[in-house]
């Protein structure tokens, strides 16, 4: 099974530009374009969080629109930037999304089982998972230990050591962290929100954090660094499984480069 993975494009309502510079609209779009033009086509779409930039239903309907043009399914999680009904509103006809309360969900019709896990906090940036949220997915898990299982979320569950993206991290994760370890079956933790490709080791299992289609955060490490970000090569990732060797995760850049030559 191959997975492909966008984060955060932070779609406007026609003709505006994401934080008024960039054209956040195309260059979903050209994520999209990407995915079909691959020589092999995903058989699903993850896409985790931070869909539109102010939770607007113009947003989402613009949202919907480009969607339509995939040629793949795909699943939808909330990220801080989305707003929770005009969310589920939006994705009515998404009848595994829940009709009320956090936007938890499971998908066991793949390879892989996709556990989907709310971790926005409503009016607030920072990621918390609550003690309902981690009982839901404490029977989740319990439900199968044995299937291959990837669990995604839009707030990495570590400090970036980027310290203008770590004051809005996901906060008090050591219960969270306790769920997923005790699952030995969790094969990846996907994430977004940090606008950057970032990997950690955590919880027996290993997190990975997708680039924006759109913008990079600048990577930071000061501790007074000032918040800043760049447009530059956005990027995707593909996540392949396969049931002797594992799962595989790739950087799938997104644009024109030189090549292909015929050497590797």
């Amino acid at each position: 099974m191959l997975i492909a993975q966008i984060s955060d494009p932070h779609i406007r309502p026609a003709g505006q530009l994401y934080q008024g510079v960039a054209d956040s609209n195309r260059m979903f779009e050209e994520a999209i374009d990407h995915l079909h033009a691959l020589d092999r086509r995903p058989d699903l779409l993850l896409l985790t969080g931070d869909l539109v930039d102010e939770g607007q239903p113009d947003e989402y309907a613009q949202a919907r629109r480009l969607l339509a043009k995939l040629a793949m399914p795909y699943l939808v999680i909330p990220g801080n930037h989305d707003h929770r009904e005009n969310f589920r509103a939006a994705f009515a006809d998404h009848t595994w999304l829940p009709r009320e309360g956090p936007l938890h969900y499971c998908i066991d019709t793949h390879p892989v089982r996709i556990v989907a896990l709310d971790s926005c906090v409503p009016g607030l940036h920072h990621g918390h998972v609550d003690a309902q949220g981690l009982a839901w997915l404490q029977r989740t898990l319990d439900a199968d230990r044995t299937k291959p299982t990837l669990l995604m979320l839009h707030h990495p569950p570590f400090a970036s050591g980027i310290p203008y993206m770590d004051s809005y991290r996901c906060m008090d994760t050591a219960p969270l962290e306790a769920v997923v370890r005790g699952a030995n079956n969790i094969e990846l933790v996907l994430c977004g929100h940090v606008h950057r490709t970032m990997l950690r080791r955590w919880a027996g299992t290993v997190v990975c954090a997708c680039p924006s289609s759109t913008t990079e955060i600048a990577l930071r490490l000061a501790a007074d660094a000032a918040p800043a970000s760049y447009m530059g090569r956005a990027g995707c990732m593909l996540h392949l499984w396969d049931g002797t060797h594992g799962m595989v995760s790739h950087v799938s850049h997104i644009g024109a480069m030189q090549g292909p030559f015929g050497f590797a």
